[in-house]
Protein backbone atom coordinates (compact mmCIF):
# COMPACT_ATOMS: atom_id res chain seq x y z
CA UNK A 1 0.00 0.00 0.00
CA UNK A 2 1.31 3.00 -0.88
CA UNK A 3 1.72 6.51 1.41
CA UNK A 4 -0.77 7.86 -0.43
CA UNK A 5 -3.31 5.43 0.03
CA UNK A 6 -2.36 5.21 3.80
CA UNK A 7 -3.18 9.03 4.12
CA UNK A 8 -6.21 8.36 2.04
CA UNK A 9 -7.57 5.79 4.40
CA UNK A 10 -6.84 7.24 7.40
CA UNK A 11 -8.52 10.19 6.92
CA UNK A 12 -11.97 8.60 5.73
CA UNK A 13 -11.36 6.33 8.97
CA UNK A 14 -10.93 9.60 11.11
CA UNK A 15 -14.14 11.13 9.37
CA UNK A 16 -16.00 7.67 9.42
CA UNK A 17 -15.38 7.07 13.47
CA UNK A 18 -14.95 10.37 14.68
CA UNK A 19 -18.21 11.88 12.97
CA UNK A 20 -20.04 8.30 13.64
CA UNK A 21 -18.98 8.45 17.57
CA UNK A 22 -20.21 11.83 17.85
CA UNK A 23 -24.13 10.75 18.48
CA UNK A 24 -22.76 8.54 21.39
CA UNK A 25 -20.87 11.95 22.74
CA UNK A 26 -23.38 13.37 22.24
CA UNK A 27 -25.70 11.10 24.68
CA UNK A 28 -23.16 10.81 27.47
CA UNK A 29 -22.64 14.53 27.30
CA UNK A 30 -26.55 15.29 27.98
CA UNK A 31 -26.96 12.53 30.22
CA UNK A 32 -25.99 15.34 33.09
CA UNK A 33 -25.27 18.51 31.10
CA UNK A 34 -28.12 20.35 29.67
CA UNK A 35 -28.11 20.11 26.06
CA UNK A 36 -28.70 23.70 24.26
CA UNK A 37 -26.10 24.60 26.76
CA UNK A 38 -23.66 22.02 26.17
CA UNK A 39 -24.06 22.40 22.38
CA UNK A 40 -23.09 26.42 22.51
CA UNK A 41 -20.46 26.38 24.67
CA UNK A 42 -19.18 22.96 22.41
CA UNK A 43 -19.22 25.30 19.47
CA UNK A 44 -17.65 28.32 21.16
CA UNK A 45 -14.56 26.08 22.33
CA UNK A 46 -14.44 24.69 18.84
CA UNK A 47 -14.48 27.98 16.73
CA UNK A 48 -11.76 29.61 19.66
CA UNK A 49 -9.26 26.67 18.58
CA UNK A 50 -10.08 26.58 15.02
CA UNK A 51 -9.33 30.48 14.92
CA UNK A 52 -6.28 29.43 17.09
CA UNK A 53 -5.23 27.25 14.74
CA UNK A 54 -6.18 29.80 11.69
CA UNK A 55 -3.56 32.48 13.61
CA UNK A 56 -0.78 30.36 13.79
CA UNK A 57 -0.92 29.39 10.27
CA UNK A 58 -1.28 32.93 9.65
CA UNK A 59 -4.26 32.61 7.86
CA UNK A 60 -6.21 35.99 8.49
CA UNK A 61 -10.19 35.73 9.81
CA UNK A 62 -10.63 38.91 8.35
CA UNK A 63 -13.59 38.81 5.26
CA UNK A 64 -16.29 41.14 4.04
CA UNK A 65 -19.03 41.87 6.73
CA UNK A 66 -21.46 40.44 3.94
CA UNK A 67 -19.60 37.14 4.32
CA UNK A 68 -19.02 36.93 8.26
CA UNK A 69 -23.26 37.48 8.39
CA UNK A 70 -23.60 35.10 5.51
CA UNK A 71 -21.59 32.30 7.20
CA UNK A 72 -22.80 33.19 10.87
CA UNK A 73 -26.65 32.78 9.07
CA UNK A 74 -25.51 29.16 7.77
CA UNK A 75 -23.88 28.35 11.18
CA UNK A 76 -27.40 28.75 12.70
CA UNK A 77 -29.03 26.78 10.91
CA UNK A 78 -26.46 23.88 10.61
CA UNK A 79 -25.38 24.29 14.31
CA UNK A 80 -27.94 26.12 16.24
CA UNK A 81 -30.68 24.38 14.52
CA UNK A 82 -29.20 21.23 13.22
CA UNK A 83 -26.92 20.11 15.81
CA UNK A 84 -28.01 21.57 18.96
CA UNK A 85 -31.50 20.24 18.42
CA UNK A 86 -29.29 16.35 18.02
CA UNK A 87 -28.83 17.10 21.81
CA UNK A 88 -31.48 18.12 22.70
CA UNK A 89 -33.22 14.84 21.10
CA UNK A 90 -30.74 12.61 22.72
CA UNK A 91 -32.52 13.35 25.91
CA UNK A 92 -35.27 11.79 24.86
CA UNK A 93 -34.31 9.61 22.46
CA UNK A 94 -31.41 6.68 21.91
CA UNK A 95 -28.39 7.91 19.93
CA UNK A 96 -28.85 4.86 17.19
CA UNK A 97 -32.30 6.10 16.41
CA UNK A 98 -31.11 9.69 16.37
CA UNK A 99 -28.00 8.78 13.78
CA UNK A 100 -30.52 7.19 11.66
CA UNK A 101 -32.86 9.51 11.79
CA UNK A 102 -30.07 12.00 10.51
CA UNK A 103 -29.09 10.16 8.04
CA UNK A 104 -31.73 10.81 5.75
CA UNK A 105 -30.43 14.44 5.56
CA UNK A 106 -28.89 13.87 1.99
CA UNK A 107 -32.26 12.76 0.79
CA UNK A 108 -34.39 15.87 2.07
CA UNK A 109 -31.83 17.76 0.67
CA UNK A 110 -32.82 16.21 -2.78
CA UNK A 111 -35.99 17.44 -1.33
CA UNK A 112 -35.20 21.40 -1.40
CA UNK A 113 -33.25 20.40 -4.62
CA UNK A 114 -37.24 19.44 -6.16
CA UNK A 115 -38.74 22.66 -4.02
CA UNK A 116 -36.35 24.92 -5.23
CA UNK A 117 -37.33 24.42 -9.06
CA UNK A 118 -33.92 22.22 -9.63
CA UNK A 119 -34.02 19.53 -12.49
CA UNK A 120 -33.22 16.32 -10.45
CA UNK A 121 -32.52 12.62 -12.09
CA UNK A 122 -35.80 10.11 -11.92
CA UNK A 123 -33.27 7.60 -10.19
CA UNK A 124 -32.22 10.50 -7.37
CA UNK A 125 -35.77 11.92 -6.90
CA UNK A 126 -37.27 7.81 -6.45
CA UNK A 127 -34.02 6.88 -4.09
CA UNK A 128 -35.15 9.82 -2.19
CA UNK A 129 -38.89 8.58 -1.69
CA UNK A 130 -37.43 5.37 -0.79
CA UNK A 131 -35.58 6.91 1.70
CA UNK A 132 -37.94 9.14 3.56
CA UNK A 133 -40.23 6.28 3.19
CA UNK A 134 -38.05 4.38 5.80
CA UNK A 135 -37.42 7.58 8.01
CA UNK A 136 -41.12 6.81 8.42
CA UNK A 137 -40.45 3.41 9.35
CA UNK A 138 -37.79 4.63 11.85
CA UNK A 139 -40.16 6.80 13.80
CA UNK A 140 -42.87 4.52 13.39
CA UNK A 141 -45.56 4.07 16.39
CA UNK A 142 -43.29 5.73 18.82
CA UNK A 143 -43.72 8.50 16.60
CA UNK A 144 -47.65 8.92 17.52
CA UNK A 145 -47.94 7.35 20.42
CA UNK A 146 -47.00 10.28 22.66
CA UNK A 147 -45.19 10.90 25.31
CA UNK A 148 -41.41 12.22 26.25
CA UNK A 149 -40.29 9.78 22.97
CA UNK A 150 -42.24 11.01 20.44
CA UNK A 151 -41.32 14.54 21.49
CA UNK A 152 -37.40 13.65 20.97
CA UNK A 153 -38.45 11.98 17.65
CA UNK A 154 -40.32 15.56 16.58
CA UNK A 155 -37.21 17.61 17.73
CA UNK A 156 -35.28 15.16 15.59
CA UNK A 157 -36.82 15.81 12.89
CA UNK A 158 -36.70 19.23 12.74
CA UNK A 159 -33.22 19.14 14.00
CA UNK A 160 -32.61 17.22 10.56
CA UNK A 161 -35.02 19.65 8.79
CA UNK A 162 -32.41 22.58 9.76
CA UNK A 163 -29.81 21.14 9.02
CA UNK A 164 -31.04 19.88 5.39
CA UNK A 165 -32.01 23.27 4.48
CA UNK A 166 -29.17 25.17 5.86
CA UNK A 167 -27.02 22.34 3.48
CA UNK A 168 -28.96 23.86 0.34
CA UNK A 169 -29.06 27.49 1.10
CA UNK A 170 -25.61 27.46 1.85
CA UNK A 171 -24.74 26.97 -1.69
CA UNK A 172 -26.50 29.68 -2.61
CA UNK A 173 -24.41 32.61 -0.60
CA UNK A 174 -21.52 34.45 -0.63
CA UNK A 175 -18.99 32.74 1.63
CA UNK A 176 -15.67 33.02 2.42
CA UNK A 177 -13.11 30.76 0.47
CA UNK A 178 -11.34 28.89 2.78
CA UNK A 179 -13.66 26.76 4.67
CA UNK A 180 -12.09 26.87 8.02
CA UNK A 181 -12.82 30.48 8.22
CA UNK A 182 -16.38 30.10 7.10
CA UNK A 183 -16.44 27.25 9.86
CA UNK A 184 -15.09 29.65 12.38
CA UNK A 185 -18.04 32.18 11.75
CA UNK A 186 -20.37 29.67 11.14
CA UNK A 187 -19.71 28.15 14.80
CA UNK A 188 -19.79 31.76 16.16
CA UNK A 189 -23.31 32.24 15.12
CA UNK A 190 -24.39 28.70 15.87
CA UNK A 191 -22.82 29.07 19.47
CA UNK A 192 -24.23 32.50 20.23
CA UNK A 193 -28.12 31.41 19.25
CA UNK A 194 -27.27 28.07 21.05
CA UNK A 195 -26.25 30.00 24.33
CA UNK A 196 -29.00 32.46 24.20
CA UNK A 197 -31.54 29.79 23.76
CA UNK A 198 -29.97 27.81 26.57
CA UNK A 199 -30.65 30.80 29.05
CA UNK A 200 -33.57 31.84 27.87
CA UNK A 201 -35.43 27.94 28.14
CA UNK A 202 -33.93 28.33 32.31
CA UNK A 203 -30.59 25.78 31.84
CA UNK A 204 -28.50 28.16 33.69
CA UNK A 205 -30.33 27.19 36.72
CA UNK A 206 -29.18 23.25 35.96
CA UNK A 207 -25.39 24.03 36.46
CA UNK A 208 -24.05 22.45 39.21
CA UNK A 209 -21.02 21.56 40.25
CA UNK A 210 -22.37 18.31 40.59
CA UNK A 211 -23.49 17.95 37.07
CA UNK A 212 -19.81 17.71 35.56
CA UNK A 213 -19.12 13.96 36.46
CA UNK A 214 -16.46 12.96 34.56
CA UNK A 215 -17.72 11.14 31.43
CA UNK A 216 -19.99 13.90 30.57
CA UNK A 217 -17.28 16.13 30.81
CA UNK A 218 -14.89 14.05 28.95
CA UNK A 219 -18.02 13.32 26.31
CA UNK A 220 -17.98 17.18 25.93
CA UNK A 221 -14.19 18.00 25.19
CA UNK A 222 -14.31 15.08 22.84
CA UNK A 223 -17.10 17.08 20.76
CA UNK A 224 -15.08 20.14 21.06
CA UNK A 225 -11.64 18.65 19.78
CA UNK A 226 -12.37 15.96 18.01
CA UNK A 227 -15.76 16.34 16.44
CA UNK A 228 -15.83 19.90 15.40
CA UNK A 229 -11.98 20.57 14.59
CA UNK A 230 -10.25 16.86 13.82
CA UNK A 231 -12.77 15.29 12.00
CA UNK A 232 -13.80 18.77 10.10
CA UNK A 233 -10.30 19.15 9.46
CA UNK A 234 -9.95 15.36 7.91
CA UNK A 235 -12.96 15.85 5.88
CA UNK A 236 -11.77 18.92 4.41
CA UNK A 237 -8.56 17.65 3.51
CA UNK A 238 -10.14 14.95 1.63
CA UNK A 239 -12.53 17.41 0.22
CA UNK A 240 -8.96 18.16 -1.85
CA UNK A 241 -7.37 14.70 -2.20
CA UNK A 242 -9.86 11.94 -2.85
CA UNK A 243 -12.83 11.68 -5.51
CA UNK A 244 -15.83 12.68 -4.70
CA UNK A 245 -17.45 9.57 -4.88
CA UNK A 246 -14.63 8.17 -1.99
CA UNK A 247 -15.51 11.26 0.01
CA UNK A 248 -19.34 10.87 0.34
CA UNK A 249 -18.97 7.20 1.30
CA UNK A 250 -18.61 8.91 5.28
CA UNK A 251 -22.81 9.84 4.15
CA UNK A 252 -23.94 6.00 4.77
CA UNK A 253 -21.24 4.89 6.97
CA UNK A 254 -21.26 7.13 10.25
CA UNK A 255 -25.09 6.21 10.66
CA UNK A 256 -23.66 2.41 10.49
CA UNK A 257 -21.05 3.50 12.78
CA UNK A 258 -23.57 5.63 15.18
CA UNK A 259 -25.96 2.05 15.68
CA UNK A 260 -22.75 -0.15 16.17
CA UNK A 261 -21.15 1.80 19.19
CA UNK A 262 -24.76 2.46 20.67
CA UNK A 263 -25.51 -1.10 20.73
CA UNK A 264 -21.77 -1.97 22.22
CA UNK A 265 -21.25 0.48 24.64
CA UNK A 266 -25.21 1.83 25.57
CA UNK A 267 -26.66 -1.56 24.66
CA UNK A 268 -29.30 0.35 22.84
CA UNK A 269 -31.49 -1.79 21.21
CA UNK A 270 -33.01 -0.66 18.13
CA UNK A 271 -36.58 -2.42 16.89
CA UNK A 272 -36.73 -4.53 13.82
CA UNK A 273 -39.30 -1.68 11.96
CA UNK A 274 -36.10 0.98 12.87
CA UNK A 275 -33.72 -1.51 11.85
CA UNK A 276 -35.39 -1.89 8.51
CA UNK A 277 -36.03 2.07 8.06
CA UNK A 278 -32.28 2.62 8.46
CA UNK A 279 -31.22 0.21 5.71
CA UNK A 280 -33.65 1.64 3.20
CA UNK A 281 -32.62 4.96 4.23
CA UNK A 282 -28.85 4.06 3.76
CA UNK A 283 -29.74 2.37 0.38
CA UNK A 284 -31.24 4.96 -0.56
CA UNK A 285 -28.37 7.47 0.55
CA UNK A 286 -25.67 4.91 -1.27
CA UNK A 287 -27.91 4.73 -4.87
CA UNK A 288 -28.13 8.72 -4.67
CA UNK A 289 -24.32 9.67 -3.60
CA UNK A 290 -23.52 7.03 -6.35
CA UNK A 291 -25.70 8.42 -9.26
CA UNK A 292 -24.69 11.99 -8.37
CA UNK A 293 -20.77 11.45 -7.83
CA UNK A 294 -21.38 9.45 -11.99
CA UNK A 295 -23.33 12.32 -12.86
CA UNK A 296 -20.83 15.53 -11.58
CA UNK A 297 -17.56 13.63 -10.47
CA UNK A 298 -15.17 17.43 -10.69
CA UNK A 299 -17.96 19.59 -9.48
CA UNK A 300 -19.87 18.00 -6.13
CA UNK A 301 -22.59 19.41 -5.11
CA UNK A 302 -20.66 18.66 -1.11
CA UNK A 303 -21.47 18.52 2.23
CA UNK A 304 -21.16 21.26 5.41
CA UNK A 305 -18.31 23.46 5.29
CA UNK A 306 -21.18 20.05 10.48
CA UNK A 307 -19.24 17.92 12.01
CA UNK A 308 -19.61 19.40 12.03
CA UNK A 309 -19.73 22.18 10.48
CA UNK A 310 -19.28 24.50 7.29
CA UNK A 311 -19.98 25.01 4.06
CA UNK A 312 -18.18 22.57 2.06
CA UNK A 313 -20.04 19.72 4.47
CA UNK A 314 -23.66 20.62 2.98
CA UNK A 315 -24.03 16.89 3.29
CA UNK A 316 -21.93 16.05 6.46
CA UNK A 317 -23.17 14.60 9.57
CA UNK A 318 -25.63 16.67 11.67
CA UNK A 319 -24.38 15.53 15.24
CA UNK A 320 -20.36 16.57 14.21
Amino acid sequence: MTRRSVELWGALAIVYVIWGSTYLAIKVAVRTLPPLLTAGTRFLAAAALLALVLLVARRSLRVPPRQALASAGVGVALLAGGVGLVHVAETRIDSSVAAMIAGSVPLQVVVWRLVGGERVPRATAVAAVIGLGGLALVVGPDGVGGGAVAVGLLIMLVGTVSWSSGSYLSTRLELPASPFVAATYQMLGGALVLLVAGLVAGEASDVDPAIFEAGPVAAWAYLCVAGSVVGFSAYVWLLDNAPISQVVTHQYVNPLVAIALGAVLLEERPGLAALAGAALIVGAVVTTARYEGRRAPAAPEVTPRPASVATRETRADPSA
